[in-house]
């Protein structure tokens, strides 16, 4: 039987980084992110940019998590004793045994430290070992070389790319590209892959 994330409630935890439920008030924690790198949501569907777009990105990650539909987290970094940034496991589909991991921005100080893996390891660990899912899905915007180019260094594999798929805030359509990892890469290899890249 697979394992219900909304009853569990789980806190990811390891030496470098806690993975925890978002909360209303930790628009305090974010708000500095929001106010000062606007930059970091340049490939995003949505901005965060600014107070205003944090309160509403909060509010419907939290609503979107009373509604079981995703599990937003806030990530914080146990290296530098700072809140880091936010990630989420969205398109939840427990009968099919799938979910999407996504919505992961990081503060401009905490990208490419390795903060990302230790997350990844952690998320994905959850994924495949705990609940019990057979697939975790990632997706980016096509030009986001950066983003694409970490997925594909933690074992993502690259499916395809779905044309003219999302309206961008610039009133541009963007491509988005779609990755995934199965559980039995996960089991072969993939796991491997991210302790050998967070020792």
């Amino acid at each position: 039987m697979t394992l219900d994330i909304f009853e569990y409630k789980p806190t990811l935890e390891n030496e470098r980084v806690r993975l925890r439920l978002l909360r209303a008030d930790d628009i305090e924690h974010l708000l500095p992110f929001s106010l000062q790198e606007p930059e970091i949501w340049n490939y995003s569907l949505s901005t965060v940019a600014g107070k205003d777009n944090l309160k509403k990105y909060l509010d419907t990650a939290l609503k979107a998590y009373e509604d079981k539909r995703e599990y937003p987290f806030i990530v914080f970094d146990k290296k530098t004793n700072q809140y880091a940034g936010s990630t989420r496991f969205y398109d939840i589909q427990q009968p099919n045994l799938t979910t999407q991991l996504g919505y992961t921005w990081y503060g401009k100080a905490f990208q490419r430290t390795g903060l990302n893996r230790h997350c990844k390891l952690l998320l994905l660990s959850f994924v495949f070992e705990k609940w019990g899912l057979e697939r975790c899905e990632f997706r980016a915007d096509a030009k986001n070389a950066k983003s694409i180019a970490a997925m594909k260094a933690i074992g993502c594999v690259a499916e395809g790319i779905l044309r003219n798929h999302l309206p961008l805030n610039n009133g541009n359509r963007r491509d988005s590209i779609v990755l995934s990892i199965l559980k039995h890469e996960w089991e072969n290899e993939v796991k491997n892959i991210l302790l050998s890249k967070t020792k």
